[in-house]
């Protein structure tokens, strides 16, 4: 039996792997904007698509992020469990304005929260935002055109 459960174990670690990059490889792109820089976001606007996030990820390209739609503002916090990224992640407002930008680090499960209620939040490689000099009341462009929260 013990082996039985450790092959059941094993499969469903293959799917739920399969699966993730299925979900990941079928995200919408987004191309956003901050300053003079363009950022091409991965949109992770379904449930399903925000639990996920960047997980199992081992690389991004430097203009490549992903972007988090939540259903409403709120003080939505994210976690680096599964995640292999060192990420900055920055909270924004309905209105497309940077609350805060925090530094996460891979494989760790501290929360990491929006100061203020936030309807989206932005993950690009750690230390994406702090190089350009983007920090609170910076306002991203092209949120106004991501897909409804589901």
């Amino acid at each position: 039996m013990d082996r039985l459960a450790h092959w059941g174990r094993w499969v469903a670690a293959v799917v739920a792997i399969v699966g993730a990059g299925r979900v990941q490889a079928e995200l919408p792109l987004a191309e956003l904007g901050v300053g003079m820089y363009r950022i091409e976001a991965e949109v992770a606007h379904t449930f399903q698509t925000r639990q996920i996030g960047l997980m199992n990820r081992r690389t991004m390209p430097l203009q490549r992020g992903m972007v988090f739609v939540f259903p409403e503002g709120a003080t939505h916090c994210m976690w680096m469990k599964n995640t292999f990224l060192p990420l900055s992640v920055a909270f924004i407002d309905e209105r497309g304005r940077v609350i805060n930008v925090e530094d996460m680090q891979p494989q760790t499960e501290d929360n990491h929260c929006a100061r203020a209620p936030a309807r989206y939040a932005l993950e690009m490689n750690i230390g994406w935002f702090r190089e350009r000099g983007i920090k609170a009341g910076d306002t991203i462009r092209g949120i106004d055109r991501l897909p409804a929260a589901r």
